[in-house]
C-alpha cells in the first residue's frame, strides 16, 4: 500500500474535503477464507484463532475464534475494553453463569473487569466468535499467581512464528496503523 502525501480530496461532484493526514490509495482487507485456523495458539487447548488485525502500536488485537466444547480459559482481566460478537455456538464466564453468550450476542467489557471463559463440554458444535481486545489480557492461576499475559505483540509474534514453522508463509492480516496487510 502506497501512502500519498497530505492533499485536499474532493467530492466526485468536486466538492473540496477537509484535509486528510495521511489518505489511501486502497482499502485494507482480509479474507477469513485465506486465513488458515490456527490451532491452540494461545497454549490453551482448543482455542484456535485466524488474526485480521495485530495492531502493537495501539495495543489492539482482532481476531476470529473458533473454540471446542470444553475449552477455558484460566481467569483474567483485560487491561483495555473487549468486544465480542457471538457469530455461532455458545459460551460463558463463570462468574455469571446466568448471562450465556449465544449467537447473536454482543458482549462489551469495560478494562478491569475478571472473568473466566470456557464452552460448556455439552456443546454440540464449535462455537465461533469474532473479538476486538484493547491491551493486554492478564491471566492468574487458581491460587492467584499469575499465569500468562496476552497482548497484540505476543499474539503477532506467535502467529509470524508459528506460520514460519509450519511453512504456510506470511498470514495475511492488517498489520499495525492500518498500514498493510502482511505479506501483501
Amino acid at each position: 500500500m502506497n501512502a500519498r502525501s497530505p492533499t485536499q480530496l474532493t467530492t466526485i461532484t468536486g466538492a473540496p474535503l477537509p484535509l486528510i493526514a495521511l489518505p489511501q490509495d486502497r482499502l485494507l482487507t482480509v479474507n477469513i477464507e485465506q486465513i488458515p485456523l490456527l490451532k491452540d495458539i494461545l497454549g490453551v487447548p482448543g482455542i484456535h484463532i485466524q488474526p485480521l488485525r495485530l495492531d502493537p502500536e495501539r495495543g489492539e488485537w482482532v481476531f476470529l475464534a473458533t473454540l471446542a466444547p470444553g475449552c477455558e480459559l484460566p481467569i483474567h482481566y483485560h487491561t483495555g475494553a473487549a468486544h465480542v460478537w457471538t457469530i455461532r455456538g455458545r459460551w460463558l464466564y463463570r462468574e455469571y453463569p446466568d448471562q450465556p453468550q449465544t449467537a447473536g450476542c454482543y458482549l462489551y467489557e469495560p478494562g478491569g473487569s475478571v472473568h473466566t471463559f470456557y464452552c460448556p463440554a455439552d456443546n454440540t458444535e464449535d462455537t465461533i466468535a469474532l473479538a476486538w481486545i484493547e491491551g493486554a489480557q492478564v491471566s492468574f492461576n487458581d491460587d492467584g499467581t499469575f499465569h500468562s499475559l496476552n497482548d497484540a505483540t505476543l499474539i503477532q509474534h506467535r502467529v509470524e512464528t508459528m506460520s514460519a514453522a509450519q511453512g504456510i508463509g506470511p498470514i495475511p492480516y492488517i498489520r499495525g496503523k492500518g498500514a498493510n496487510v502482511n505479506g501483501s
